[in-house]
């Protein structure tokens, strides 16, 4: 890459960071203003995922954003919206669009979600954005830092494991189904390894969390890209490591694994470690 073409794609990161929020405001103000109100609540594949009609409305609002903001661009959004199976627009630039992770959260009034849009060309993450519409934090990154309310994020070096805080969704219902006995186990195992571990059901701010140098690490088994896409960019911007768990198949790009292993700056936890391998070993055998 030249040094011109390089300093045109973090020219492009940083205008695709500010349009990312911008819509994520939007959205976080639709969001907030709804939370705790008594929303319709749907099932989609199971009582343990659902969704809302603020789902749908906060991923149009955030779509139009977009696409209206930027020419030669589409979006991956995990929602239907009128039909649509969550892809539109066209051409170079994608967006990721989680309008609500951690919706679970948001339905029981607990203030644990987030509003999540990631920027990717040729798979390649450029930006992203996160934003917590309780408590008004702004997560973002372009390809020179990752920032906390417009203030650059250097989180200090991570403890060793056993004093370090573990954020986990695993393991869920359909992951314990899946996983039988060892699910169970490995999470008495991070009960005993860590400090702590807390299972918050919302991969996107779990992530964020860890940029900011909140949380320690995060790991998860049975994710999509809308939910780790812009946490992934955030975790490496901010100086931390993300790795994406493939179980065998092939992946261009690690926030398109099913899996990964968030970890910030300075870790490397052997029973996070000892945990992908084990579930690797188990759904390929």
């Amino acid at each position: 890459m030249t040094e011109h073409s390089s300093s045109a794609l973090t020219a492009t990161a940083e205008s695709l960071r500010l349009t990312a929020l911008s819509a994520g405001r939007e959205a976080a103000v639709l969001l907030r203003g709804a939370f705790r109100k008594g929303v319709q609540v749907e099932e989609k594949t199971n009582t343990h995922d659902l969704v809302t009609r603020i789902d749908r409305q906060s991923q149009e609002l955030i779509t139009k954003q977009l696409l209206g903001a930027v020419e030669n661009s589409w979006v991956l959004g995990e929602e239907q919206v009128d039909g649509d199976a969550g892809v539109r627009g066209a051409g170079k630039i994608q967006w990721i669009v989680d309008p609500i992770d951690g919706t679970s959260n948001f339905v029981h009034g607990i203030a644990f979600f987030c509003v999540s849009i990631a920027a990717a060309i040729d798979d390649r993450l450029i930006a992203a954005a996160i934003i917590d519409p309780v408590s008004g934090d702004e997560f973002s990154a372009n390809l020179e830092a990752a920032y906390l309310n417009e203030q650059i994020l250097s989180p200090a070096p991570c403890p060793e494991q056993s004093r370090a805080n573990l954020m986990t969704d695993y393991p869920g219902a359909e992951s314990m189904v899946k996983d039988g006995p060892l699910a169970m186990e490995l999470l008495g195992e991070w009960i005993q390894s860590f400090a702590t571990v807390r299972r918050k059901v919302s991969a996107a701010l779990a992530l964020a969390h860890v940029a900011a140098g909140w949380c320690d690490a995060t790991i998860g088994f049975d994710t999509k890209v809308w939910d780790v896409a812009a946490g992934a960019h955030l975790v490496r911007m901010a100086g931390g490591s993300y790795r994406g768990l493939a179980y065998g198949q092939p992946f261009d790009a690690d926030h398109l694994c099913p899996g990964f292993i968030a970890q910030g700056p300075g870790a490397d936890y052997p029973a996070l470690n000892s945990a992908a391998g084990r579930i690797h070993t188990l759904r390929t055998s």
